[in-house]
């Protein structure tokens, strides 16, 4: 009873931080059936820890790394011991266990984080040079997610894994959009620079730019070039739809739409990503919540 008591407070943790800092990830995760819910607070949780202590711009990254390593100690001592204060790693470790989740999925997710600690000095800005070396960021920090998450959301094709793998990267692709100018302010610039190269962007025009200021010609073509990108893997994510737990379709119908609908808002605003944040209104999440959870029961009609 103890740990039946313990587990229900460690998830009610996980679900409130969750409801706190996931904007678009927690209406998907309404629309899902409880115990699947609870499983995916509980991944958002650990992964909101990760990239809480890589991205503390008040420490110097050295430390970061260093408690973001002790941190990942800790969790690896869970998975030996089965032993945990952590409340959050004690849900986690029962999600892993009821959805059987690959332990080197959630390793290969710290990995993601850890990317943006390699920074050479503090002069240099985050920058990838080719396509293929932001799909492996984009990779480890998202993709990663999505195979979790099939596991949590139920699967028996092995082409869900390429799919969840491919929606992920356009989530991500759609999220690097979207904070560009933001990005920009803490030294980072994700867009391939062989892609700045090639619509004659310079990396310092997005570095150190006017507060507010619309972007060039060659900037919105640049970036529509990776909303091109990010528009093909979203062809996955309708793949993936039906070969997922029919009471798992609902919750991510509900956030590839939330996600497609961010991206056509930056299209429509002419990639215009620095005047102001765009994002999804709190109405429309709420209409596509609302369809996702008449689907949800329908699911579970016919389950």
């Amino acid at each position: 009873m103890k740990h039946d008591a313990k587990l229900n407070a460690a998830y009610a943790v996980c679900r409130e931080i969750a409801r706190r800092e996931a904007k678009n990830f927690y209406y998907a995760f309404v629309a899902l059936p409880e115990p699947r819910r609870n499983a995916i607070c509980a991944i958002y949780a650990f992964m909101r820890q990760a990239d809480d202590l890589a991205d503390d711009d008040s420490l110097p990254r050295d430390e970061r790394r260093r408690r973001l390593d002790a941190w990942l100690d800790g969790w690896h001592g869970v998975c030996h011991d089965g032993y945990s204060s952590d409340l959050v790693f004690i849900a986690v470790q029962d999600a892993v266990v009821r959805f059987n989740i690959p332990l080197n999925l959630l390793d290969e997710l710290v990995a993601g984080v850890t990317m943006d600690l390699d920074q050479v000095s503090f002069d240099t800005p985050d920058t990838y040079a080719t396509f293929g070396d932001l799909y492996r960021y984009c990779y480890l920090v998202a993709s990663v997610v999505g195979l979790v998450c099939i596991h949590i959301f139920g699967y028996s094709d092995p082409r869900a894994e390429k799919l969840a793998e491919e929606t992920g990267i356009a989530f991500q692709l759609t999220n690097i959009l979207r904070d560009v100018a933001e990005d920009a302010a803490r030294n980072r610039v994700y867009l391939p620079l062989e892609d700045l190269a090639a619509h004659n962007v310079m990396l310092d025009s997005l570095l150190h730019r006017a507060p507010g200021a619309p972007p060039t010609a060659n900037e919105r073509a640049l970036l529509a070039s990776i909303a091109q990108h990010a528009r093909v893997f979203y062809w996955s994510a309708q793949e993936l739809l039906p070969l997922i737990d029919i009471e798992s379709r609902p919750a991510l119908w509900v956030l590839v739409s939330i996600y497609h609908d961010l991206l056509n808002r930056i299209e429509k605003a002419g990639y215009d990503v620095f005047s102001s944040r765009i994002s999804v209104p709190q109405p429309q999440k709420l209409g596509i919540l609302a369809v996702g959870i008449v689907r949800m029961g329908w699911a579970r009609f016919l389950a």
